[in-house]
């Protein structure tokens, strides 16, 4: 506030403006194609005398171009989304956890949903795995291609609990996971949500500053700041 208008506020006096003002989501000027959802952490005060703790909040992009963020607001974030102009094949990028694919069961209704398994989170589960270097290697390339099956097969006669996981985890995303090579070369979309991930870590540049706790009930609008500065929303 300072640099933009030469006025110094006070923290306090600050922090109530902030309270008070009423922040919207952009609304996308051009058809989005692609959309990222992820998980963040902020941390809450309790009462005096009890320790502080941390809970979710979900955070989306839009086509790299548009961030929203929102706390224990599902229904919230799913209307966002869908009120925006979505193209016909919409692509939801995701990692593995179950929150984000159930908010992204609920987007482009009536249309079409592509949704593709984040290729780093992916590549991060395998070599989980561990074990042989060579048989590392197979099982990239075969997911690089898409191939599923010839994975599984690299794995089935492992006895290890990590290849088992690993296993379970392939299963479950089978639908998910493209032929990242082909994805790529084509330009077809992105094989990768790390432009979300971005947005977390910049939303937490705010959020996550040392020693800080919020209250509950002013999560959100400290989000809805957060995303308006990012929205460039805030530009005088």
């Amino acid at each position: 506030m300072e640099v933009q208008t030469g006025v110094k506020i006070g923290h306090t006096c600050l922090h109530r403006l902030v309270e008070k003002q009423e922040w919207s989501e952009p609304h996308a000027k051009i058809e989005v194609k692609e959309t990222s959802i992820d998980g963040g952490k902020v941390r809450l005060r309790r009462k005096l005398g009890e320790g502080s703790h941390w809970q979710d909040y979900k955070a989306v992009r839009l086509h790299e171009s548009y961030y929203g963020a929102f706390y224990q607001e599902n229904e919230e974030l799913i209307n966002y989304i869908n009120h925006q102009p979505l193209a016909d094949i919409l692509t939801c990028l995701g990692d593995g956890h179950d929150g984000i694919w159930n908010i992204m069961s609920q987007l482009n209704p009536g249309k079409t949903r592509r949704e593709i398994l984040d290729w780093y989170h992916l590549m991060e589960n395998l070599y989980k795995v561990g074990g042989s270097l060579k048989s590392l290697a197979k099982a990239k390339e075969f997911l690089w291609a898409g191939r599923v099956e010839p994975t599984l097969n690299l794995f089935k006669n492992c006895r290890r609990k990590t290849a088992k996981n690993f296993c379970k985890y392939l299963e479950k995303h089978r639908s998910r996971i493209v032929n990242y090579e082909q994805f790529s070369s084509d330009k077809i979309c992105s094989i990768g949500s790390g432009a979300v991930e971005s947005t977390v870590k910049q939303i937490d540049r705010r959020l996550k500053i040392s020693g800080a706790q919020w209250l509950k009930k002013n999560v959100n609008q400290m989000l809805k700041l957060r995303c308006a500065y990012l929205n460039d929303l805030l530009a005088i």
